[in-house]
């Protein structure tokens, strides 16, 4: 090692140093173990990153095998994006869309916005974020069945597993445990349903799992009391599951048959993540509402938004008085900016197709390790949403036991040869892994992401 490099390494390493006491000492960090990081301070300091890798102050280069949060689909170091940001601060960095006043970023974004979305989702209510994003669509829901007369039609069903967020409303919503329960986040205003029982959502209540299905809820609630169904085309956070054929135009059916507001919760699948340009375009179904965000800015900036169907539009546009609801950074200009140069890029560069293509070439290398490990199972992916079971024994629906902590274990060996991805292990014998690359991705860089995951399922299936 020249004595550059090894004065940035140890200069690197003080810096790291540094900052981890500080870390410790100021910092109480989002959805992390808060006894463990004051223990062991953070695990990576990022210090940069170049399309699909990030590097850390020590100069450890990673892949970046879930983009982050799922929302970095143009990759890191986008030049073309922070020039947006840059002359759009230089011109009008911030302004508030409060008492009708507008901006022309904000304006054009809404308007492109319309143009991609399916059906008639014309109109977009601008958020910071996810998690606000569906808080705003429970609220606009039950504000126009308030509009129709329906005071009573409050009650939103989310899906077990399903994940929405972290607000209070939204985190009720999400469908795992230990977010529902959380701080004391109860709503009995939101309740969960089974996920992905097709049968039981079209009617067949001989069923073993009709009990708890949607359409029970809805049944036993009534249709008056119940405004909304909030799905994730394909859940996210929950373990990357993908419904059933079927399923999702069941409950498109089963919304209108009741008058229920269908909500398409689309942070993690919009913007070409699934190889479409929304997670619904795969199954041609039309919601009430759509939730945005992540994909948007492609994390460059924070921007969600709730796209409505016109008829709920132009209800709530005969309501005369203030409308109560709106973030200080509703319709962020610079926020919007960003947005309308991600779109840009990712129309000009034809990311959706390669999500689509190098999501076959993903799949492809995961069931080739289905193959060639008996405890690795259930190889999934559309577009560059992928996941995989680890099971002591798939063909006996055995799973391991607890204490092996086998998507844990993976995740950590692939970290160990400089590959980011993400494990759940939330219930009792759930071993899931996720891998959702930046839509910048190539089939090279793909096929490196299949060889250190073959490698570390190797030195897992070494121990077990």
């Amino acid at each position: 090692m020249s004595q550059m490099k090894l004065a940035d390494h140890a200069n690197g390493e003080s810096l790291t140093a540094e900052l981890s006491v500080s870390d410790r000492k100021h910092f109480l960090h989002p959805s992390t173990n808060p006894k463990a990081q004051v223990e062991f301070g953070p695990k990576i300091i990022f210090k940069g990153g170049k399309g699909i890798h990030l590097k850390d102050l020590k100069g450890n280069t990673y892949i970046d095998g879930v983009s982050m949060l799922w929302n970095v689909n143009l990759g890191h170091g986008n030049k073309e994006l922070a020039d947006a940001s840059y002359q759009q601060m230089t011109e009008l960095a911030y302004a508030s869309t409060f008492y009708g006043y507008a901006n022309e970023p904000t304006v054009r974004l809404a308007e492109k916005i319309a143009s991609l979305t399916p059906g008639d989702l014309n109109t977009v209510f601008f958020t910071s974020g996810g998690s606000e994003s569906n808080d705003t669509a429970f609220k606009l829901s039950r504000f126009y069945w308030q509009l129709q007369g329906y005071k009573k039609k409050r009650k939103i069903i989310s899906l077990r597993r399903g994940y929405h967020g972290v607000t209070v409303a939204a985190q009720r919503a999400t469908g795992i445990d230990v977010y529902r329960e959380f701080s004391g986040s109860t709503d009995p205003d939101i309740v969960n349903a089974k996920a992905h029982v097709t049968d039981c959502e079209l009617g067949d209540k001989s069923h073993p799992d009709y009990e708890g299905s949607i359409r029970s809820i809805i049944e036993k609630e009534g249709k008056d009391k119940i405004a909304a169904v909030i799905v994730e085309p394909i859940q996210g956070a929950g373990g990357v599951h993908i419904p059933p054929e079927g399923y999702l135009h069941a409950i498109r059916n089963l919304c209108n048959e009741f008058d229920i507001h269908l909500i398409a919760d689309e942070v993690i699948c919009g913007f070409g993540r699934t190889g479409k340009m929304f997670g619904v375009d795969h199954w041609g179904i039309v919601p009430d509402f759509m939730s945005v965000a992540k994909g948007i800015t492609s994390g460059y900036a924070q921007l969600g938004g709730v796209v409505m169907r016109e008829h709920i539009r132009d209800a709530i546009n005969e309501y005369d008085a203030m409308l109560a609801h709106g973030f200080t950074y509703s319709g962020h200009p610079t926020a919007c900016a960003v947005g309308l140069k991600n779109i840009e890029i990712i129309e000009r560069d034809g990311l959706v197709e390669n999500a689509r293509l190098l999501g076959n070439v993903l799949e492809k290398g995961l069931h080739d390790l289905e193959d060639k490990y008996p405890f690795f199972t259930k190889g999934r992916a559309k577009g560059l949403l992928a996941g995989f079971d680890l099971m002591k024994d798939p063909e006996e629906n055995v799973p391991f036991d607890d204490s092996v902590k086998a998507a844990v274990s993976i995740v950590e060996e692939c970290y160990q040869r400089g590959l980011l991805i993400r494990p759940f292990d939330f219930e009792p014998g759930m071993n899931i892994v996720a891998i959702a690359p930046p839509l910048i991705i190539n089939k090279d860089e793909i096929e490196r992401i299949i060889t250190i995951l073959d490698d570390s399922v190797a030195a897992f299936s070494k121990r077990i």
